[in-house]
């Protein structure tokens, strides 16, 4: 628990002056030439999640978020000399005997922030699974932003194609080395701040979802990437018409869109621009209509309660954001409502699926 990157900004006063200067930049998942067992997480306050993984040889501790929006695994390094490693964990790999340098640089661009660095292989562990000579990155220097996320580097999950630097993701890993059960992962995000979010590797947990699965297919194999048919508001289609693609991306918490569709999803619920936000009244919530996501013949409801949330600062807001991409990004918002399993390599180059 605690305040997310947005809201220490906010608290200070900063918020608006740092999303002038790093706005959120979705295009990077348009760039396909992109140079740059059970783990706990932390769930700070709905708007990311992040757990502990620890890298070397004696062990050295780290948080990280776990993204299915990104490939890489990164942590700050003792060579960092950014604001944004002042207050991180630091590897040094000279503690490590088991520390080989690749001998390569890295540079990734995200939604908010980047780092550069560069890589090099050690031992893993993650949920108590241990990864052996898996690639990571040593950030030598971050964006100014980066030094409000509470988590200390990031660990991807999606496909190694979207990988800077060609870098072996940890769970395809985990899969060459036979170190889980079965070839998935599965996501359970709480809300409100609770306690109890868990990424676990190699299966699923039927404690954190109710009903029948949802297999949905892939559309492509770089992030996991889905086709929705249609966003449904009291019945009627207000976004994604003729169908749209969309990934599922645990390291974005809002779900994001085209302008033209976010601005009608908006207008349905009720929800007014501020501040580059879509802003509802407080009060109204328990009157908002649901909305729906149609994907693959099933429907996905997300009640109000589930896309606005309370900001101490700014009021309610809902977790609609527009961007100028017309890729979609179904964030936690849309996870913490559906237990997400994503299914990793196998015979079929369809095998590979989210499921919600």
């Amino acid at each position: 628990k605690g305040k997310s990157a947005r809201e220490s900004l906010e608290e200070q006063g900063l918020w608006d002056e740092y999303r002038g200067k790093f706005p959120f930049n979705p295009t990077r998942f348009d760039d396909q030439s992109l140079s740059v067992s059970s783990e706990q997480m932390t769930n700070d306050a709905d708007l990311a999640y992040f757990g502990v993984i620890s890298i070397g040889t004696p062990p050295q501790s780290f948080t990280v978020i776990f993204d299915t929006g990104s490939s890489n695994l990164w942590i700050p390094s003792i060579y960092c000399s950014s604001a944004a490693c002042a207050n991180h964990n630091k590897f040094n790999p000279g503690l490590s005997s088991t520390f080989k340098n690749a001998g390569k640089s890295l540079s990734i661009q995200y939604g908010t922030g980047s780092m550069t660095g560069f890589e090099g292989f050690d031992t893993v562990v993650v949920g108590g699974i241990p990864v052996k000579n898996q690639i990571f990155g040593l950030s030598q220097s971050e964006a100014p932003f980066m030094a409000h996320m509470k988590a200390d580097g990031i660990l991807g999950l999606a496909y190694p194609r979207l990988a800077a630097s060609q870098a072996t993701p940890v769970f395809d890993n985990m899969m060459t080395q036979h170190l889980v059960n079965k070839d998935m992962f599965s996501v359970y995000l709480t809300r409100n701040s609770e306690v109890g979010s868990m990424v676990t590797f190699g299966g699923v947990d039927p404690n954190h979802y109710y009903g029948q699965i949802a297999w949905i297919p892939l559309s492509s194999q770089m992030y996991w990437q889905i086709t929705v048919d249609s966003v449904t508001v009291n019945g009627q289609i207000v976004a994604c018409n003729g169908g749209c693609q969309a990934i599922v991306d645990t390291g974005t918490s809002n779900i994001v869109g085209p302008q033209a569709d976010i601005s009608s999803m908006a207008r349905a619920v009720g929800a007014y621009s501020a501040n580059g936000d879509n802003v509802v009244n407080c009060n109204s919530i328990n009157n908002m209509p649901a909305m729906v996501f149609h994907i693959h013949g099933q429907a996905f409801t997300l009640p109000a309660s589930t896309y606005v949330r309370q900001s101490t600062y700014y009021g309610c807001r809902t977790g609609l954001q527009s961007s100028n991409s017309d890729l979609w990004i179904l964030g936690d918002i849309f996870i913490r409502q559906y237990y997400s399993i994503f299914i990793g390599l196998a015979v079929s180059s369809k095998s590979r699926q989210p499921l919600h």
